[in-house]
């Protein structure tokens, strides 16, 4: 039995539960900006060409989270270029510049931070490529350094941006987590779900496959020894994506082998983290 997730796993669409949709719909569509590419009912599809981001599912009757409470901290969008992320950061700036909370430059990317209008995070970034990243035993080097976002914007953001500010492809490139305690976490997301270790880093530990930077990251600055969630606002469930179908038998496989209980359909797989985060996996579409 495999106890790693194949190098090319990758993360899917993100759910929210929100209580606004309307509103959310036009933050995460003029301010974002993501495409809308479907909406039935309650449930609203955004993404970018083919690729969906994030969902959002209407459910007013439920309450928000206390910052305390185990859950989202950020659902970090990556984009194909700094002009495609200038043009996204100049219309968050533009529709919705309340929500910004920061910036940084990571050494492996750089990101600008926001917190839409019902208090999750989002984080829109774009990669520095691999060969520029720094490893030390085992370990990928990042940092918080200062990056002006004016200064970014002046150097990356193009004048055709300012009209249509949807450039490029984007997708999810990693989730963010509050949690209880990270050793709990590393037993889950490392040991059992099979991600690799990428950096243990001031009470957070950042997880990836394949060498990347990191898939998934769990901390506990706000949330420290946070129990089980409640149904809430916010996180509703966070997609994987593995290569394969095999891959997708191996978790399965690997999920029963510690006794975690999992919803199986053939196609899916779907479990719940030890705060009762609800991450399904599948195979990636082929072509």
């Amino acid at each position: 039995m495999t106890d790693r997730l194949a190098a090319d796993t990758a993360m899917g669409t993100v759910t929210l539960r929100v209580a606004d949709l309307d509103g959310m719909i036009r933050y995460y569509t003029q301010a974002v900006p993501l495409r809308l590419l479907a909406h039935d009912g309650a449930t609203a599809v955004l993404g970018r060409g083919e690729t969906s981001v994030v969902v959002l599912e209407h459910a007013p009757e439920l309450r928000h989270a206390a910052p305390h409470e185990a859950g989202l901290f950020h659902t970090a969008i990556v984009f194909e270029s700094e002009a495609s992320l200038a043009a996204a950061v100049y219309s968050v700036a533009r529709y919705a510049p309340g929500t910004f909370t920061g910036s940084a430059d990571h050494l492996v990317s750089k990101a600008f931070y926001f917190t839409d209008p019902e208090g999750n995070g989002v984080e829109l970034y774009w990669d520095r490529d691999r060969t520029a990243w720094s490893w030390t035993h085992g370990q990928v080097e990042m940092d918080t350094l200062h990056l002006d976002p004016n200064r970014f914007l002046q150097e990356h953001l193009s004048e055709a941006a300012v009209a249509e500010p949807v450039i490029g492809d984007a997708h999810v490139g990693h989730v963010h987590l509050s949690v209880g305690d990270v050793q709990t976490a590393r037993a889950f997301y490392v040991d059992r779900l099979g991600f690799d270790a990428t950096l243990d880093l001031r009470g957070a530990l950042f997880v990836s496959a394949g060498g990347y930077h990191h898939h998934m990251a769990m901390n506990v600055w706000n949330s420290a020894g946070a129990g089980r969630r409640a149904r809430t606002l916010g996180l509703g469930q966070i997609d994987i994506l593995v290569p394969a179908a095999d891959d997708l038998g191996a978790l399965a496989e690997r999920m029963r082998h510690y006794g975690t209980p999992l919803a199986d359909d053939g196609r899916t797989i779907a479990f719940e983290d030890p705060w009762a985060n609800v991450l399904r996996v599948q195979a990636a579409p082929t072509e």
